[in-house]
């Protein structure tokens, strides 16, 4: 039905006859735009709401307009909003205060383990699990529960190039220690034989290159990524209408894998060595502790990825925390828990006698 409206004129007389104004339609409100359809009359048109990410702000718009790459329709599509940034910040944000807090615990701890074990250094139970590469080990994890805050804040380029490269290098000069460590037990127990060849290779050289070697192979897969693609900020405005996710692209992703694998690959071996000389004599037993440290080390790390891969956001940074967390902490615990123990709370085991008494140390 045609209705006939008559609207005052700006220069007519009151009381004049006005021109009518045909419409069998009702006004497209803002938010919306025509669709033209199949009706009697050409003046005839439906409604229909603005697409995902478009608006409009006038009455009976023609089309619709998107909104550019930063910003987002509101909830009635009428006006763009800016949209909101996402990163995992140091302050007003739950989930970065826990990491922050256990981050501080848990460097507080190393350190105190640390200074323990410095002060007894002379002590049979340390010397017997080779205290430099003990050292090297407890610096590096602490390092490693430090560099959790280049993950924490506004991502840039900088932090995007230092995160991945000082976890890399940090954890694998810990699984580096950890491999020399079971190494070593391999041998100082072969070198107990009688005439063996195998005690020219006690000391401190053989843990040293073998730590040195396996880092440096890291440090060149790092510098190797850093040269071709490093990683970069990234403005991420297409995965959430609401929001834009700041995030480091890790510019070549088979140089972030390439990392993690020989990580792996280190951790591997040494679980492999460690399981097969789990069996030796109490007295070198460490091999039981290092069996285990390596097996949460992998599970940690081999959970991480799906988890890594199926988050976006802030919560994959939030992954990658917590796997340096918990591995860094079961590191911690299965090797240096035990003894800590002796040192502080059983002296009376920590002595020649014990040690080679065939019990756990």
């Amino acid at each position: 039905m045609i209705t006939n409206v008559t609207c005052p004129l700006g220069n007519a007389k009151k009381g004049a006859l006005m021109v009518p104004k045909a419409q069998c339609s009702e006004s497209c409100l803002p938010g919306y735009r025509k669709v033209p359809g199949f009706f009697i009359q050409p003046c005839c048109y439906s409604c229909a709401m603005c697409a995902y990410g478009e608006m409009s702000n006038v009455t009976d718009s023609e089309n619709c307009m998107r909104c550019p790459d930063y910003e987002w329709p509101n909830e009635n599509k009428t006006r763009c909003l800016s949209k909101q940034l996402e990163f995992l910040p140091f302050t007003d944000d739950t989930l970065s205060l826990v990491f922050i807090v256990v981050s501080l615990l848990c460097f507080g701890k190393t350190l105190l383990v640390l200074v323990i074990f410095i002060l007894h250094q002379d002590t049979p139970v340390v010397k017997a699990n080779n205290k430099s590469l003990s050292f090297v080990l407890l610096v590096s994890i602490m390092l490693g529960f430090l560099c959790v805050f280049l993950f924490l804040g506004r991502p840039v380029d900088v932090t995007c190039l230092l995160r991945q490269v000082s976890f890399g290098i940090l954890f694998t000069i810990a699984v580096s220690s950890v491999l020399a460590k079971t190494i070593m037990v391999c041998i100082a127990f072969k070198a107990t034989k009688p005439n063996s060849m195998w005690k020219k290779w006690i000391g401190v050289k053989l843990p040293t290159c073998i730590v040195l070697a396996c880092s440096n192979v890291q440090v060149i897969i790092c510098v190797s990524w850093l040269s071709i693609s490093p990683p970069y900020q990234e403005l991420d405005t297409h995965s959430y209408q609401e929001k834009i996710i700041i995030q480091c692209n890790e510019g070549s992703v088979i140089g972030f894998y390439s990392v993690l694998g020989y990580m792996g690959i280190l951790a591997a071996v040494s679980f492999i060595i460690a399981f097969f000389a789990r069996t030796l004599p109490d007295s070198f037993n460490e091999a039981k502790y290092i069996t285990f440290s390596m097996l949460v080390f992998c599970s940690v790390w081999i959970a991480m990825i799906p988890a890594y891969l199926s988050t976006k956001g802030k919560y994959t940074v939030a992954v990658e925390i917590f796997a340096i967390l918990i591995s860094n902490n079961g590191l911690l615990y299965c090797i240096f828990l035990k003894k800590c123990f002796i040192i502080l709370c059983r002296p009376e085991l920590n002595t020649k006698g014990y040690l080679y008494s065939q019990k756990n140390i």
